[in-house]
């Protein structure tokens, strides 16, 4: 029954609130389609706050979830994204406000496709086909390039214009392949393997312009993402445009954000490498030059000095030197033979002062028997014995005629 209230007797605001709250739960679960435009995580908080709005008028609505029910979403719930919400209106008479609960979040249209393209590249990603480590250079200057685009196509035109003018020479082998439809995934990959077994070709550039998610799904296949990764040539992934992600850019060697950026990653510019010939040119010769000016600097300096410039001023110095140690070397020894003849001298004076025949000069003799033995005493002497007498210049041969003794 609907309350009667009149200015007389107005309904208190806790009675409205309650009627409203009744209103509100009698509506139960219900299903909600919308775009998430706002997501809030609070710190501590065992509840997610969204932000729902309708896609085409201008209203929105609170919706509240669980954070394991938030957390549990694969892919993670983004801003933008849309879904389909089972959830119970709830209305909160404190603050008059009116939010949904949501029991249940389900991706819908572009969120789901997103959804399965995510699943897909966790599940890849854990099989290891991203890994940086498998990436391999692009060589700097190939002898062919190959191209895998959709025929007469404008990403076929902007890669083989920007390569050809950044060097001329550039070889390309093309490959036609459908770039999008049910068939676009099978070609590429036919066209990719078709190039690898190509020994003249050193890299392979997938080119295709800008789309819908749905346009560029073929290059998030499964099958298209193994071939690229079992490859043996460096590929480079030039789909769509900076924003978009296909699953083949990260199985890719390199990426391009678009096909003129593939052109400008496969080959160099002719003008740059001349540039940096030519500087790394005058940078030889500098360095050349500057080494040529040291040595010669170096040489000038050792010409210049004293010795090299007159050669003979050096060895009359030390002649000079050698002539002084000569003299040195005579005075040395002329001292040193004098002071030996002064040791010879006197040491020959103290032996003849010493000598027995020094004795005899001063007038004393030696009396020696016929024996040769020298007579100490008379007692040894018989008269008429043969003597001989030792006197300083010679001896005297005598007979004894008498024998006296001291007593």
């Amino acid at each position: 029954m609907p309350l009667e209230t009149t200015a007389q007797s107005p309904a208190p605001v806790r009675q409205i609130a309650t009627l409203i709250d009744g209103w509100v739960n009698r509506l139960g679960a219900v299903w909600v389609e919308g775009q998430i435009a706002q997501v809030s995580r609070r710190p501590g908080l065992n509840t997610v706050f969204m932000t729902m709005r309708d896609p085409i008028a201008d209203i929105s609505i609170a919706v509240t979830c669980s954070r394991t029910l938030f957390d549990s979403l694969n892919p993670p719930l983004v801003e933008g994204a849309s879904v389909v919400v089972h959830a119970r209106p709830s209305y909160y008479a404190n603050r008059g406000t009116l939010s949904l609960a949501a029991r249940e979040i389900r991706m819908v249209g572009l969120g789901e496709l997103l959804a399965r393209i995510e699943r897909r590249r966790q599940l890849l990603a854990a099989e290891g086909l991203f890994a940086v480590e498998l990436k391999r250079a692009l060589p700097f200057l190939p002898r062919c390039v190959g191209l895998v685009t959709a025929p007469s196509s404008a990403a076929e035109r902007d890669v083989l214009e920007n390569a050809r003018r950044r060097w001329p020479a550039v070889d390309f082998e093309v490959a036609h392949a459908a770039m999008q439809g049910t068939r676009a995934a099978a070609e590429v990959i036919e066209a990719v393997e078709r190039l690898d077994r190509d020994p003249r070709v050193d890299v392979i550039v997938v080119a295709r312009g800008g789309g819908s998610v749905e346009d560029l799904l073929p290059f998030s296949d499964e099958g298209l993402v193994r071939a690229v990764h079992q490859v043996r040539t460096p590929v480079v992934s030039a789909i769509g445009h900076e924003p978009d992600a296909p699953l083949l850019d990260l199985v890719a060697d390199v990426r391009a954000s678009t096909p003129t950026d593939a052109a400008k990653l496969v080959v160099p510019d002719v003008l740059e490498e001349r540039q940096r010939v030519a500087t790394a040119r005058d940078r030889i010769r500098s360095a050349v030059t500057g080494v040529l000016a040291r040595e010669q600097a170096g040489l000038d300096n050792l010409r210049s000095r004293p010795v090299l410039a007159d050669p003979r001023s050096l060895v009359a110095a030390r002649t000079d030197e050698v002539v002084e140690l000569r003299e040195r070397a005579r005075r040395c020894l002329r001292h040193g033979l004098d002071r030996g003849a002064d040791d010879i001298a006197h040491q020959r004076a103290r032996a003849r002062a010493l000598s027995p025949l020094e004795t005899l000069r001063r007038g004393y003799s030696v009396l020696q028997d016929a024996q040769g033995h020298v007579v100490s005493s008379v007692a040894g002497v018989a008269t008429g014995a043969p003597v001989t007498i030792r006197v300083s210049d010679g001896r005297l041969h005598a007979t004894t005629t008498k024998v006296e003794s001291d007593d």
